[in-house]
């Protein structure tokens, strides 16, 4: 059993983030003295600012109900900086919560979307966790990723750009192990990292440029090819705007290209087909791919022969959804990002027009129809492009549905005097598939993908692993897609699962994962209850997550609501 260190034990003096420790004197005193005494300690950290530190009694937070231990909430500033090019202010701001009685390990965890936002350092993955990182006693940091507030316009700055693809990374990791040696007289045992989405695609860029820095890593869906995914995402609005049917401020309003329950009819017909493939009708399609050999959208969606009612869809309707699935191209026939499969959680999530609003959307629907106006635009019109949008007159709709995607797409790719690294250098790791590095340190990588995640596509995933595969080799990679769930978490699917603890194992003992349980979240599930699943569904079902290419498959006999009755091959 890995033993507990207590905060209060020792103390030493970091003098740098690149790891150069000096003992200092040991301290005794109270956890709430040490908490206290921290920010004082921390300032001889170089490029370290601002830290504050407060005590988290137990009890004051609590996951799936259960109280998180004492732990000590320390805040601060990396690298604080005026911008030569907007003359705007900039730092990598971080969080860490260091627990009383620590496990040794150390994680790095990732978060979403543009980040801007230092989001509390708890180290949560999966739908509706029971349990996270700290709650186990790891000591968990998380940062704004370089810069202050969820808005594009810090795209402006290069150095901004650098920090949000890649470089805040390389210079949060050592800076936490330093605190972590200040605090507990010895660095971690075992460093991870984990995110979801743009999380996903940190723990990418730390497994392939920051190999050194860690044992483990779990990457949910893993937008590590973003700049792509975000401009295919406008190429399908465009398409989506061709058969919208209701004007909102000026724009169509995309969700009425294909409506909640016409989404739910796609979904429902894949189900039809695809349910006993696996050899179980239980509403969910495990095999995936075979699915797509034998859905086809032309003939097993009804057509409509008059007016719209949510019964059917019109061919021109069959037709757009066909090119944004196959995925949007080029006018030179290039594929912008990637294909995307027929799924059972395509209906999830919900569209409207509030009153005197704009349109808005949840789960599926958000991703399809409005994060293109709403956050690819931003991304890829002043975060991606060279030279970037002026963020004073942005507008992000119309950027969305009239820039020329031809010429996004070549921007992700362009570099300048100002501006010298494109965005696909930035965004996305170095040689993905090439994790030697990685793996010659004996470090393993987890991934999970929502087959119905509507912005990153299992297909890219899945292609990514097949080339992990081929140019690094076998057994230190895993992949999980998850059938059904949707960007992270949702749809109707078993979304709430732990896959931190046999990343460890398999780090530390060297135990290979294999099945992993994950449950529903219905009625009076202590994470949350996911208002997606079927009403047909048993509250707390459960399936097996199988390693990528096993598809879990009915045993023949046994509760069809219990994982024990299907088994992965």
């Amino acid at each position: 059993m890995r033993s507990c260190v207590t905060f209060s034990r020792v103390f030493m003096l970091g003098l740098g983030t690149a790891g150069l420790l000096a003992s200092a004197p040991a301290h005794s005193g109270t956890w709430a003295e040490d908490c206290a005494g921290l920010p004082a300690k921390l300032a001889q950290l170089a490029h370290v600012t601002s830290t504050q530190a407060e005590l988290v009694k137990e009890g004051a937070l609590t996951v799936g109900g259960q109280p998180v231990a004492e732990h000590c909430r320390v805040t601060g500033k990396m690298h604080e900086r005026t911008s030569p090019v907007d003359g705007k202010a900039y730092a990598i701001g971080f969080e860490m919560r260091l627990p009383a009685n620590w496990n040794g390990r150390f994680l790095h965890q990732g978060n979403g979307g543009i980040d801007g936002v230092v989001q509390p350092a708890l180290g949560g993955l999966g739908g509706g966790p029971l349990t996270h990182a700290l709650y186990q006693g790891f000591v968990v940091l998380s940062s704004d990723a370089g810069h202050s507030g969820a808005n594009p316009a810090f795209g402006v700055d290069p150095q901004a750009r650098l920090d949000y693809g890649y470089q805040a990374v390389g210079k949060l990791t050592p800076m936490a192990k330093a605190v972590i040696a200040t605090a507990y007289g010895k660095g971690p045992d075992k460093s991870y990292f984990a995110g979801c989405s743009n999380g996903g695609r940190h723990a990418m860029v730390a497994a392939t440029r920051y190999f050194a820095d860690y044992d483990g890593i779990l990457a949910g869906a893993p937008g590590y090819n973003l700049p792509r995914a975000a401009t295919a995402n406008l190429a399908g609005a465009r398409l989506y705007q061709s058969v919208a049917t209701r004007e909102v401020k000026n724009h169509m309003d995309l969700a009425t290209a294909l409506t909640d329950a016409e989404r739910q009819l796609v979904a429902n017909q894949v189900v039809e087909k695809c349910d006993a493939l696996d050899g179980a009708k239980d509403g969910m399609v495990q095999d995936v791919a075979a699915c797509q050999k034998v859905f086809s959208l032309k003939k097993d969606v009804p057509t409509c022969t008059a007016e719209r009612d949510g019964s059917c869809l019109t061919p021109k309707q069959k037709d757009v959804l066909t090119q944004i699935f196959a995925g949007p191209k080029t006018r030179k026939g290039a594929l912008i990002y990637a294909s995307f499969p027929y799924d059972a959680g395509f209906g999830g999530g919900k569209s409207g027009v509030p009153s005197g609003g704009s349109p808005v959307g949840s789960g599926v629907a958000f991703w399809e129809f409005f994060a293109s106006t709403n956050l690819d635009s931003g991304a890829t019109g002043i975060i991606f492009k060279v030279p970037p949008e002026s963020p004073e007159n942005f507008k992000g709709v119309d950027f969305a549905l009239n820039t020329d995607v031809d010429a996004l797409y070549q921007s992700m790719y362009a570099s300048n005097e100002v501006y010298k690294e494109s965005a696909m250098s930035f965004m996305t790791p170095p040689n993905p598939t090439d994790m030697k590095q990685l793996r010659a340190k004996g470090g393993k990588i987890m991934v999970y993908h929502g087959v119905s995640d509507s912005i990153f596509s299992i297909h890219d995933t899945e292609a990514w692993f097949k080339g992990v595969q081929k140019n690094t080799g076998k057994n230190f990679a895993k992949l999980y897609p998850i059938p059904a769930m949707g960007h992270c978490s949702g749809g109707p699917a078993t979304d709430q699962f732990d896959m931190l603890t046999p990343l460890v194992k398999w780090v530390e003992e060297g135990v290979e994962p294999q099945a992993i349980v994950a449950s529903a979240r219905g009625a009076g599930n202590a994470g949350g209850v996911n208002a997606e699943l079927p009403a047909t569904w048993a509250a707390d079902r459960t399936r097996p997550l199988c390693p990528f290419p096993q598809v879990a498959r009915y045993k023949g006999a046994g509760d069809i609501e219990k994982a024990e009755s299907f088994v992965c091959k």
